[in-house]
This record gives C-alpha cells, structure tokens and sequence, in this order.
C-alpha cells in the first residue's frame, strides 16, 4: 500500500501552492504564496520517483533525506516526515522558503529531466515544518548534560544560530553575541518579509532562548569588547559574522544623494516592518514611495530590494543588469515574480554616471553584450558603443554584492589571518582560524553564498568546536 502512494509524476502534474494575485500582494509584505493543504501536499509528494540515486539530496547542502521525507508526507506520516526533515537541518521551514531550489534540489530531481516537472520539494519542506509548529510537534532543545566550558558565537545568522544549537544541544554554554537588536542577522534584516515573515525567524530564536542560549545583542566586537577579550571569557569562540561591506561603484555622481547601498535599504524596510522608528526611512531617504527606482544587480539582493520598492508604492521600478536573463545569479523565479509585479529588467546594460547636484536625478547606461568567458567560465560583459541611454531616477539602490569586513582591525586582532578577498583564513580539516580555538564558518569564510550553506558550516563547525574542547578538557584533566 505505501508504494501505491509514490511514482505519479506521470499521471499527476507539477503543482505549487498557489500565488496570490500580483497586484495584491504587491500591497503588503506577506508571503506570496499560502502553504499546501495536506492533501495536495501529500498528493505532490507522491510525484516523488524514489529514485536509486538521489540528486536531490546529492545537490543539497545539508544532504537532506528528501526522498523518505516525501514518501513519508505522500503516506500521510506528516509527524515522521518532520522529525527526518529536522534531523538533518536547524532551520527547514526557512530553508524550504528561501532557498534557490530551483538551482538545488529541484533542479536536479530526476523527474525534471525527464520533462515531467521537478517535484515542489520546498513547498513540502516549508509545509511539514510549519504543520509541525501548528501541532506542537517541534520540541524544546534537548540540552545535554553541562559540561563546565562555554562557547562564544560573534554572529546570530543562519551560521551562528545552527552552530550555537548543535552545541547547546552538547551541553555547552553558548554566548551569541550579535551587533543588531534583534538576532537573525540577514534572515531577521535582509530578506524581505515576502519572502520570509519575520515571525518565522522570532520563533527560532525564541526556542534556543529558552534552551538557555544567552543573545547579547546591539553588542559589537571592538567596541564593547575585544576578541581577544572574549578569549578569555570562553573557552572558545565562532566567528560567523557573515560579509557586509557592499562592493562600490566607480562613477561620477555615485556619492550623490539617493544612491544608496541594498543592506540599508533593505534593513530600513524590515525595521519598519517591526514598528521601529527609522529616521533614514521617515524623512524619505531610504523610501521608494512615489520615486523613480533604478536598482543595479541581477543577485537574489536586487531581486529583493526591486520587489519591495513595489510595494512601497514607487512610480516605477527599473532593474539595470549587465548581462542578460540567462546568465543573471539571481533565481529565476525572483524575476518571474517581480515581472508579474511590475518590475521593468533592463537586460545587457551597465551605469556609467549619475546625474544631478544635490540628489540623484538620473542614471546614464550603456548597452552591454557578451565577450568571451572569463575565469568563471562567465562571459564577460563589455560595453557595446553606441549604446548609450538615460533612465530616470530619484532612488537608485546598489546591489552589487558583498565582501568581507576588515575584522582583524574592527576585532582589535591582527594576528587573526585573511585570504586575499579578506575572508578569514581557516584550516580545511578543522575550520579554525590562524588563533588557537578560534573557530570561523559561513559567509565570512567562503564569501556571499547561500543561507543553506551557512546552516550546513554551522553544523560542521559545531562538530569541530567540540573535538578540539573535548581534547582541551582531557589535558586539563
């Protein structure tokens, strides 16, 4: 019988939960899209081909059980599907609404190459989990036995947060220390609530709160304290800071009024979201209502910050890339979403000047096209001559990417070792640093990645903190 739930991607067709209207939701900034009933999660589980040889699990990051987790949902053991969902993820709800699984897991489910629709993996992922909150199936941290030896987090993202669980859980004492007021990092600040409600991420944090994890939060490193002050309050330290320092322009005009960075922008949108008082946002400089948007990026970054100019009531809201749909980093269901909302791409195009004196007033581009490839194996954009054009603009939003912080002078640390990009130097094998039983996992490490790669270097690190404490406490003995 439990076989008779599976293999009907042949009869059954591919069904995401659906999407609200465009011209509704661009009116507020809940999710999108409402979650599956149970029977069409299970009946889009069902599709699952179980195939001998996962993909989908091989693309994962965290190498997630997905295909017994479907079978489990199909046959209706929505509490089983859960806890095998959970065992391999801190955060399955959140990775089952952000991640790119079209570029993951979905876009390597074996049914997919064969023309019959990727299994929706992370609407099922993002519906047994929150069916989980709404039975009460997801259960208080269980916090091992203590161990005398304290651990301090310098960073409450995704790879802080997953580590500092995995460690409570081995009866640690655990520190996050974090320089926002809320923990979360770019879950709680970055990413819009379109995407993910920010109750979502309050809910996670409340549960490692009261598994005894101590936030302090609004707390910065160099100037509430020193890391190598911290060092001497723990036993041992992570540093998942992520990467914040948004890469810059060179252009004439680029330090005019209204050209702003994404993260600011992007934060003042979120805090507004929480009621909080937000001064940049109050007086007009950071607020898309009635503006002319030009934001420039084709990353999941300019996607989010596009897609909320909407919904602040912008006149219009332009998107300058510089190379064309196919070859743009961002998801491509972002693009679809932000088309159906209004959101104008300006494909094979770069900016060259901004104009205006006090505040920005326009933005001169060039038409670009497609050289040979780069190191990447990317092709190169150049600028095609000829091909100049204005664009209107009283906000223009850089959304460029990200790069490392100069942590070893904000953190007072010189001899804390950084690669070339100015990410943090770690040992391939152990994940420490340069200094002794500094450890360091995430986005500071590897560069802007994904969410799920932080959640995954949270667990590895945690692995790794607590061989070399165990070690540490066997010499003491």
């Amino acid at each position: 019988m439990a076989d008779d739930a599976m293999l009907k991607f042949v009869a059954r067709g591919q069904e995401y939960p659906a999407k609200r209207e465009a011209e509704l939701r661009a009116e507020d900034f809940r999710e999108i899209a409402d979650r599956y009933a149970v029977p069409e999660a299970e009946a889009q589980a069902g599709r699952c081909s179980q195939c001998g040889v996962p993909y989908c699990s091989v693309h994962c990051p965290l190498h997630n059980h997905i295909p017994d987790w479907l079978r489990l949902t199909a046959e209706g053991r929505l509490r089983e599907a859960y806890a095998l969902s959970n065992s391999t993820s801190t955060m399955p709800e959140i990775c089952g609404r952000i991640c790119p699984q079209d570029r993951l897991c979905e876009g390597n489910c074996v049914i997919e190459f064969s023309g019959h629709g990727a299994v929706t993996i992370g609407s099922v992922e993002k519906f047994i989990t929150d069916k989980a909150w709404d039975e009460g199936w997801v259960e208080p941290v269980r916090v091992g036995p203590a161990r005398g030896q304290s651990v301090g987090v310098i960073g409450a993202g995704p790879a802080g947060l997953s580590a500092a669980e995995y460690l409570r859980e081995m009866g640690y004492d655990v520190h996050v220390y974090d320089r926002h007021d809320r923990a979360g990092g770019l879950l709680t600040y970055g990413i819009p609530g379109f995407k993910l409600e920010k109750h979502i991420v309050m809910r996670r944090v409340a549960r490692l709160e009261e598994a005894g994890i101590v936030f302090h939060t609004s707390f910065e490193i160099g100037r509430d304290a020193t890391l190598e002050e911290l060092r001497a309050k723990h036993d041992t330290i992570l540093i998942a800071t992520g990467v914040y320092k948004a890469r810059g322009i060179k252009a004439p005009g680029v330090g005019a009024a209204g050209v702003v960075e994404a993260l600011d922008y992007l934060t003042a949108s979120n805090r507004k979201g929480f009621g909080d008082a937000v001064p940049a946002f109050d007086d007009g400089s950071l607020d898309a209502d009635g503006k002319h948007v030009v934001v420039i990026g084709g990353g999941d970054t300019a996607m989010d910050c596009v897609r909320t100019a909407i919904r602040q009531g912008a006149a219009s809201v332009k998107c300058l890339y510089r190379r064309d749909r196919a070859n743009m980093p961002g998801s491509q269901r972002e693009v679809a979403n932000a088309e159906e909302e209004g959101v104008e791409f300006v494909w094979l195009s770069g900016p060259e000047a901004f104009d205006g004196t006090d505040k920005v007033t326009g933005v001169r581009a060039s038409k670009m096209r497609l050289g040979a490839p780069d190191a990447s194996g990317r092709r190169a954009p150049e600028v095609d001559p000829g091909g100049a054009f204005q664009l209107k603009a009283d906000l223009v939003i850089k959304a460029l990417g990200f790069e490392a912080e100069d942590l070893p002078r904000l953190f007072g640390s010189e001899g804390l070792g950084v690669t070339r990009w100015g990410t943090l130097r770690t040992d391939g094998k152990t994940m420490m640093t340069s200094l002794d039983g500094v450890f360091a996992a995430g986005d500071i490490v590897r560069g802007a990645s994904l969410v799920v790669w932080a959640i995954r270097d949270g667990r590895d690190v945690a692995a790794h903190m607590h061989a070399w404490m165990r070690a540490k406490a066997r010499v003491a003995a």
